[in-house]
């Protein structure tokens, strides 16, 4: 029973997230929290923290405007092992109560990884906790014989690791009392041995089956004579599938658990509850779990020791009369059913018996939970549904769908995301190029960015300090640190809107994974899900939602289980506290009965129920399959479809009607949904609504500038304009459509974001100012003046120029390899033209610039457009224009490895290569072969009369 201390902890944590969710709008920006800033990974790299640079750290990562981090411990840095804190030890819970305290004087906020690297594992994970593999052999016996070989595996050894592989003779059980963990990195261990027999089974092929695991004796000796006939034997072995911690920290290394037991999850958790007995942790906000994983390795995880009776219990069968299909030896559609009910199984532990005791275990203790459930051989859907903040990551809107669906469905106000984790190669990811993938997330419905990640690092490192394998590196060593606040409040703008409210999605769409589940995949048992690829790719579900992210409908996914707890009200769909206007099958082959018919009771409460091209011509799975499909048939013929327009049938049932064609277009558009048409100008949107109207983040992900009448599908009486780069903010102008709908005037350049909120009365406010040039660009020219005022590996002279160009191409090898900031600075007469207002273009940045102008500050730009605006009252009639620029930290890089200055020194991966030419003949990251990267101003630089543009 959970104590009053620990309810009351639930509850506030859960009222810090809900908080956003229910505030009212305002006409203006909504306050700030740690919540709405962005949070970051922070690698603990060997756990070899202390607490005079984890204050150092810490400071530096707030003034940045990061709002809190998640501790990952992971491999460490050598040269520095004296300094590795084992994970758990005493030392390392002071450590963690040390940050929790620092973390609290600096209001930010701490998530704590439930293990180090990934998966969940470490060295107190015994065999009989560990990831299970089956495997299996087959025997002919006639009838009257005897078996004469004996009934045994042997598991074959097997070692693979990302450091210095050892030989598996080598290594000793258990792995723990191994030495030179963090040097070998171990990926995956099997020693060889012989593996238990879990069953063995007769069948004679005319369906007797018989179970003779009991004759079988401790030599593997089969004490069985066979009956009449021809049988084939089926053996089941339990091995272990050998997988190991991936990036473990010191005290971190050993197996991965099995994630279908209770009890091995149970024990893993004990471990926790052992080392923080007695701690003041509360600080803690949320535990994190990072994606599966397990069976990114030889063979799969694919059993664990109950998984018989938990078949039983669940499918109602005994999966041992059925093996020769499962392992497709019996008639094709046999075996696709018995193998749907085996990856069923497989998802409801993975939920039963890990997803939800972990969560409750949290929950115990007043903490929530973030996961990322993609990479599973699961329902991800219902496993993100299971926790407290479901987590994304990657670059596919379509991807992040996952998590930010089970989000809205539950009623989560929260959906994070590991973001930028590979924008590019090494070192050459810029502000900018973050944004546009920070952008993407925001799309997809993300409202709480990690980023991934940061390195504790000691403030005297060396230069480039301590790093992570990941390519982009948020770290204080890198030349954009200065300028990363900029993104950082831009996110933080952006979020205080998006924490706001809830989402405004029309389309519930059916996720059709028992159509996966019942076909063979080509690496083994299980499936692994995570996206469109490879299961979904190139059906009906893939093609329908890419169609309609592309032409501005809205629509979240839905599981089979959250299907059951929808709710009817008049002709919407209820669930999670939101109204959707329709659900959409996707041109799915099968559907449990319980899900269909759900659906079909909700279209005769007065839902409507829209169908892609084909309705689902079957149930799934085999236990009472003749009894389920007679029942599914039953609904099929209650459903009389007449054609309507457009090539649209309509069957009407109940209050409520079905919907079918092929055009999705069409069809959506017969069920009075509405799409969002400022997709057709390459913008990307999401919609959310809130007690006062609506609002929207919109991007301009095209090529081209917006500059005209954009269409909102929203009746608005007045619209405000947010900027969330620069903070201005204003009345828009807006224009009443024939139909109640609402179109807004938008300035946007190509990668610009803004922020609408539309209200259903007017207000009086100051108008969004929007600019029409009026006279052509002014070249600031003349002789600049750069000055190197931060970086190396040496800080090179100043240079007086009057071409602007790469800073690489104006002298020698110091400046090919400088990596920091230059100032560049011109003195410039006030045109002599007559405007109010002036444009400055800074054209192209290497790679993000801080402006100011007769000293004083007017902006930081990180792009993909260098603009800013300046009144003509602030120029005078000789002006000074100061330009910091800062480049990459590549050039810097790519001068220590042709001189072959080591900063590859960390435990396990040093670096992983994306690229061609970044691969060195270790098959690792080397910029050895690189050409310096264009860096520093490059311009030109200009003026651009504008004056308030008046729109009729």
């Amino acid at each position: 029973m959970l104590s009053i201390k620990n309810n009351f902890k639930i509850v506030i944590a859960w009222a810090l997230l809900m908080g956003a969710q229910t505030a009212s709008a305002q006409v203006g920006w909504p306050s700030v929290t740690k919540q709405t800033k962005p949070w970051a990974r922070w690698w603990w790299e060997g756990s070899a923290v202390n607490k005079k640079d984890l204050t150092w750290n810490m400071e530096s990562y707030h003034n940045a405007g990061l709002g809190g981090m998640e501790i990952t411990p992971i491999y460490g840095v050598k040269g520095h092992e004296s300094e590795f804190i084992q994970y758990l030890s005493p030392q390392w819970v002071d450590m963690l109560k040390f940050t929790l305290q620092e973390a609290k004087r600096l209001n930010m906020g701490i998530d704590l990884a439930n293990a180090t690297g990934w998966p969940f594992g470490g060295p107190w994970v015994t065999d009989e906790d560990a990831s299970k593999e089956l495997f299996w052999k087959n025997y002919d016996v006639k009838g009257g014989e005897k078996l004469s070989e004996p009934v045994v595996f042997v598991q074959q050894p097997l070692v693979r690791a990302d450091g210095q592989t050892p030989k598996i003779s080598d290594l000793v059980e258990p792995i723990s009392s191994n030495k030179n963990l963090q040097l070998m990195a171990l990926d995956q261990v099997r020693f060889e041995k012989r593996i238990p027999l879990t069953v063995l089974m007769a069948y004679d092929g005319k369906g007797e089956v018989l179970n003779v695991t009991d004759k079988v004796d401790a030599g593997g000796k089969l004490n069985w004579t066979a009956p009449v006939g021809e049988w084939k034997l089926y053996a089941l072995f339990q091995g272990w599938h050998g997988k190991m911690v991936e990036r473990a920290a010191p005290g971190g290394e050993g197996y991965v658990i099995d994630h279908f037991s209770k009890p091995a999850l149970d024990h893993y958790l004990a471990r926790f509850d052992q080392a923080f007995k007695g701690q003041d942790l509360s600080g803690i906000r949320a535990y994190f779990n990072d994606s599966y994983e397990v069976d990114d390795a030889r063979g799969q995880s694919n059993f664990t020791p109950q998984f018989f009776d938990e078949f039983i219990k669940r499918r109602g069968y005994d999966l041992r009369d059925h093996l020769p299909a499962l392992f497709g030896k019996d008639d094709k559609e046999k075996n696709n059913r018995i193998l749907c009910d085996y990856r069923e199984t497989i998802s409801d532990l993975l939920l039963d018996d890990f997803t939800k005791p972990w969560h409750d275990w949290a929950k115990a203790k007043g903490t929530l939970i973030r996961n990322q459930s993609h990479g599973s051989p699961s329902n991800i859907l219902d496993l993100y549904a299971a926790i407290d903040i479901p987590e994304t990551e990657g670059d596919d809107v379509l991807r992040f769908k996952f998590a930010t669906s089970a989000a809205h469905v539950m009623g989560k106000p929260l959906a994070s995301s590991e973001s930028a984790t590979w924008l590019n190669d090494h070192f050459l990811s810029s502000l900018g190029d973050v944004k546009h993938a920070i952008d993407k997330y925001f799309v997809g419905g993300v409202n709480h960015i990690f980023y991934h990640g940061v390195s504790y690092s000691p403030q005297n490192a060396k230069w480039p300090g301590w790093l992570f394998y990941a390519a982009v590196h948020f770290n204080q060593t890198n030349p954009f640190w200065n300028d990363f606040s900029t993104l950082n409040q831009y996110i933080t703008n952006c979020q205080s809107f998006l924490q706001q409210g809830k989402p405004d999605n029309d389309v519930l769409v059916y996720y059709p994974l028992f159509d996966s589940f019942s076909e063979p995949g080509d690496r083994g048992l299980l499936k692994h899900y995570d996206a469109m690829k490879p299961d979904f790719k190139g059906t009906g579900f893939e093609f329908s939602t890419e169609e309609m992210l592309k032409k501005g409908y809205t629509f979240d996914f839905i599981s089979d289980k959250q299907i059951l707890n929808l709710q009817t009200s008049g002709n919407h769909i209820s669930t999670g506290g939101l109204n959707y206007k329709t659900i959409l099958l996707p041109d799915s082959k099968y559907i449990p009965l319980e899900t269909f018919s759900k659906i079909v009771n909700m279209a005769k409460a007065g839902a409507t129920v829209v169908v892609y091209k084909n309705l689902p011509s079957g149930v799934p799975g085999y236990s009472r399959l003749n009894e389920r499909e007679k029942e599914f048939k039953n609904l099929l013929a209650g459903l009389n479809f007449t054609t309507k327009n457009n090539g649209v049938k309509m069957a009407e049932i109940g209050k409520g009607r079905f919907l079918i064609a092929d055009d999705i277009a069409s069809l959506l558009d017969a069920a009075d949904i509405n799409r969002e048409q400022m997709t057709d100008k390459g913008l990307q949107f999401v919609r959310r609504i809130y007690k006062n109207g609506n609002s929207y983040f919109i991007t301009n992900n095209g090529d081209n500038e917006v500059n005209g009448w954009v269409n909102l599908t929203i009746k608005a009486a007045s619209v405000m304009v947010f900027d969330p780069m620069t903070k201005n903010y204003g009345l828009a102008k807006i224009e009443k459509q024939t139909n109640g709908k609402t179109n807004v005037y938008l300035q946007l350049q190509p990668g610009q974001s803004c922020i609408l909120q539309t209200l259903p009365v007017k207000i009086q406010a100051t108008g969004y100012t929007y600019y029409q040039a009026v006279g052509k660009p002014l070249n600031i020219t003349g002789a600049w003046t750069l000055n190197f005022t931060e970086g190396g590996p040496t800080l090179p002279k100043s240079i007086k120029t009057a071409q602007l160009k790469s800073w690489t191409d104006l002298g020698g090898d110091d400046l090919k390899a400088f990596s920091g900031t230059v100032s560049y600075t011109i003195s410039f007469k006030k045109p002599v033209q007559n405007a109010v207002t002036w444009q400055l273009n800074l054209g192209k940045v290497n790679e993000s610039a801080e402006v100011y102008l007769n000293g004083k500050k007017l902006a930081t730009l990180i792009g993909p457009q260098y603009v800013v605006t300046i009144p003509s009252a602030q120029l005078k009639a000789v002006n000074q224009l100061q330009i910091k620029v800062a480049n990459l930290m590549a050039n810097r890089i790519i001068d220590m490895d042709k001189k072959h200055i080591p900063y590859r020194i960390f435990y396990n991966t040093n670096f992983q290569s994306h690229s061609a030419g970044s691969k060195g003949p270790d098959g690792l990251f080397t910029a050895i072969n690189w050409e310096p990267k264009p860096s520093g101003l490059i311009g030109p630089v200009t003026l651009m009369p504008v004056k308030s543009l008046r729109i009729k």
